[in-house]
This record gives structure tokens, sequence and C-alpha cells, in this order.
């Protein structure tokens, strides 16, 4: 049995909360775990939701204990240093740290994998932590350079770009990037266990350019990396036309998809499944895996958070060790 790193994310939102959900179904897991956070904050929420679970500070995974929650904390922040549901510079820090002492430890073998909850990335970057998010930080900090974003889900769609412009992502959709891409997303299959995955490829512009009418991305870079993937001997089509291709992963025309940018992907996967969408960085020499919503400010502290997307997380990371 592994064990596996749960990041707490940014403090003052919802990630305590569903954290503390997620771990109290302990039963449904194969693998131990390892929140990074702070267990006065984690006590908070076992009190409020009546949990009545077994709390302990540890300080290496070396030290784990059987049917606790076992915390290891990389920064010191208390709750008396900050107000549930407000933007914080010290959580923007401590969301950071936990994450900076996850990577290291899941580089140096002590974790299996890492699980995140949500952190505000404008708190991160009032801590002075200067990313746009959880994705940059664990390429930055596992020197990794190629990497995309996948949903992992009832749709499987992996990402070209993601936190830019749409000006700037029709400029990111080169034929090395998209070849990259379909590379990293025939991997991510490969790696949940299926043999010969079957993938699409997105067109960027409406009906796939229509043949150069209405944009010519597709016959200058995306075909062409489709092509080149085939030539490597992986089972892709493409480019589809955007409103069909998703629809037809669905139904199980294709394994997966890629899209060409968030906002294609984003709202294919979350229009009807927000809460089994789990957000995969592929490309990294760790496994991450994290919820698909934010720190939810506006809830937190509250008792009502759903914790059901962070025990997806959970999950979806041990589906990625069984084949890792």
């Amino acid at each position: 049995m592994s064990i596996i790193g749960i990041t707490m994310g940014d403090p003052a939102g919802v990630g305590p909360e569903i954290i503390m959900k997620a771990l109290a179904q302990e039963q449904v897991y194969e693998h131990q775990y390892v929140v990074y956070g702070a267990a006065d904050i984690l006590e908070y929420y076992n009190g409020m939701l009546n949990l009545g679970l077994k709390i302990v500070d540890i300080q290496e995974t070396e030290d784990y204990v059987e049917h606790a929650v076992n915390v290891i904390d990389s920064c010191g922040l208390a709750m008396t240093e900050y107000e549930i549901g407000k933007l914080s510079a010290k959580c923007g820090d401590a969301a950071y740290r936990y994450i900076e002492r996850s990577i290291r430890d899941a580089m140096s073998g002590k974790i299996a994998a890492v699980v995140t909850a949500p952190l505000n990335k404008e708190a991160l970057h009032m801590g002075g932590h200067l990313y746009d998010g959880h994705t940059e930080i664990f390429a930055t900090l596992t020197g990794t350079k190629t990497y995309a974003m996948m949903f992992y889900g009832p749709l499987k769609i992996m990402h070209v770009s993601t936190h830019c412009s749409l000006r700037e992502a029709c400029n990111r959709a080169t034929k090395q990037r998209v070849l990259d891409v379909i590379r990293l997303l025939n991997q991510a299959m490969i790696q949940t266990g299926m043999e010969h995955p079957h993938l699409a490829v997105a067109g960027l512009n409406p009906h796939a350019g229509e043949h150069g009418l209405f944009g010519d991305e597709e016959i200058r870079e995306i075909g062409p990396a489709i092509e080149e993937a085939k030539m490597e001997g992986i089972d892709v089509d493409g480019p589809i036309p955007p409103d069909s291709v998703f629809g037809k992963t669905l139904n199980g025309v294709y394994d997966a998809a890629v899209a060409m940018y968030h906002d294609q992907g984003h709202i294919a996967a979350k229009l009807q499944f927000m809460s089994q969408c789990v957000n995969c960085t592929i490309g990294l020499p760790i496994i991450r895996t994290s919820v698909d919503h934010g720190t939810a400010f506006d809830i937190a502290g509250k008792g009502i958070a759903d914790g059901t997307n962070m025990k997806q997380a959970m999950l979806v990371a041990e589906e990625f060790m069984k084949n890792r």
C-alpha cells in the first residue's frame, strides 16, 4: 500500500472541509493518505462536521499512523492568522508551501502521487508566488517542459493551451504543441490501462476551418501534427469540428479528445459532469490530480461544501498508479 499526498490548498477556502469529508470515507480507497496542511485547521472542520476522526501531526511519511488523518505542516499557519472566506497573503503563501513540500516528497519517492485542493490565484500572488496556478507550479518545481492539462472523467480531454487569452490560444496551436499533446494524451490513456486508445483532435476554427474558408490553422498546423502522430503509430483522427468532436467522444466513437484551448474543452467537460471532472497534469515525473473547482470563498466555513470531487480526484490518482 502506497502513500498519496493531499495538499490543503488555500486554508481560507473549502479545501480543508472537502478533504475531511473525503477522508471520512476511508473504506473506499486502496491507499493511505497524508495531508500537507495544518492539523488545527483540519481539526476545526472535524468538529464542525462531527466526523470524529483522529488527526495527528507527523514530520515525515515514515511516521504514518494507521486509521488517522496524518498531517505534515510545512509552514505553521494557524487559524488565528486569517479569516475564512477572505483573501490573504498568508494563506496564499501557505498554499504554495504545502504544494512545494508535497512535490519534494513525491520526487524523492516518499509519496506516490499528489492530489491538490484548490488555491486562490490572487492570494497566491499576494503571497509572493507569481504563477498562473497549480499546473505551472508543478511544472516549474519538477523541471518539466512538456506537459498538458487533462480532464479525466466521463469525457477525457487534454488541452493544447489553457490560461491565456483567446487570441494567444490561436498562436499556441502550433504543429509541435499539438503533436506534443497528442503524444501526452496517448500516454495518459495507456497509463490508465487502455492498450490502444483511439483519439480525436478538435479543430480550432468553426467547422474545423472548412478547408480554409474559416481559417487555415487546421491546414498549416493541426493537420500536419495529426499526420505525424499517425506515422508514430498513434490511432488519432482529425481535425474534427469542435461542435461535434466531444459528443462523439462521449458516445464512444473516440476514447479521448484534444481540445485547442481552455473554454473549448472546459465547457464540454463541465456542462454535465462537474463533480466527476478531475484535473490531471500529464507529462510530469510524478502523478498529480486535482479537484476541478475553486476555493469557493462564498461558502467556505459553512459546512456545505461538496467533497465528491475531492474523493474522485483521489480515486483517479489511484487509477493512474495502477499502470505507473
